[in-house]
C-alpha cells in the first residue's frame, strides 16, 4: 500500500499529477481542493498523502494535500454505501474539507447537492450515514460552541476514520492535549495512537 509520496512534479493537469519519485513516474489523481492548496508546477517538490485503490481491472493512486483530506476520502468510500472513489473525489473537488464537515454537521443537504455528480439522495445518504457512524455533527457543534479546539476535533475524526471508537479516540486526544496544549492535528493523532497502543 502506497500511503505517501514525496517527489518532483513532472506533469500537472487540473485533476492529476505525474510525480517523479527517485526516477519513477507515479500518476496520481488529485481533487481540485488539494490542487488549489498545492499550486503544483513542473519541477516543484511536493509531498502527498495517498490512497492506493485496487480493483480487478486496475489500480489508481489518489493524492491529497494533507491527512485530513485523505481521511475524509477514506471515510466517504468506506462508510457511505454507494460511494466510490469517483464520487468521493467529486465531493473533495466540490468544496473544501472544512466546509464539507460543516455541511454534514448541520445537515445542509442543499449545499452538498450542489456538488457536481452528487444528487439529493446521495447527499442525504452522506449526512445520514456519517452522522450515525462518526458523530461528526456532535463534534463540530462542540467546536462551534467553543468547547473543543478544531485541531482536537480533526484528530478525533481522523482516528474514527481509521476505525477507532469515538469515545476511545476522544479520551486519547484529550490525554495528548493535556500533555501538549498547543499540539497540531497531526501531533494529536500521533500522540493518541501511542496512547491507545
Amino acid at each position: 500500500m502506497i500511503v505517501r509520496l514525496r517527489g518532483t512534479v513532472w506533469e500537472s493537469y487540473p485533476n492529476r499529477l505525474v510525480l517523479d519519485v527517485a526516477g519513477v513516474g507515479y500518476e496520481v489523481m488529485v481533487p481540485l481542493s488539494s490542487m488549489d492548496r498545492l499550486h503544483p508546477v513542473e519541477g516543484q517538490s511536493i509531498d502527498l498523502r495517498t490512497y492506493h485503490h485496487q480493483r480487478e481491472n486496475g489500480q489508481t493512486l489518489y493524492g491529497f494535500a494533507g491527512d485530513e483530506d485523505r481521511d475524509v476520502f477514506i471515510l466517504l468510500i468506506d462508510r457511505v454505501s454507494g460511494i466510490g472513489p469517483s464520487i468521493a473525489m467529486a465531493v473533495l473537488s466540490g468544496m473544501p474539507v472544512e466546509r464539507f464537515k460543516g455541511c454534514v454537521a448541520k445537515g445542509d443537504i442543499a449545499a452538498l447537492s450542489k456538488i457536481k455528480g452528487l444528487g439529493k439522495k446521495t447527499a442525504e445518504r452522506i449526512v445520514l450515514e456519517l452522522k450515525d457512524k462518526v458523530g461528526v455533527a456532535e463534534t463540530w457543534r462542540e467546536v462551534e460552541a467553543g468547547g473543543m479546539q478544531p485541531a482536537a476535533a480533526d484528530a478525533e475524526l481522523a482516528l474514527v476514520a481509521l476505525g477507532y471508537k469515538q469515545v476511545d479516540a476522544r479520551k486519547a486526544v484529550k490525554k495528548t492535549l493535556e500533555e501538549k496544549p498547543d499540539a497540531t492535528t497531526e501531533e494529536l493523532v500521533r500522540g493518541a495512537l501511542r496512547a491507545m497502543a
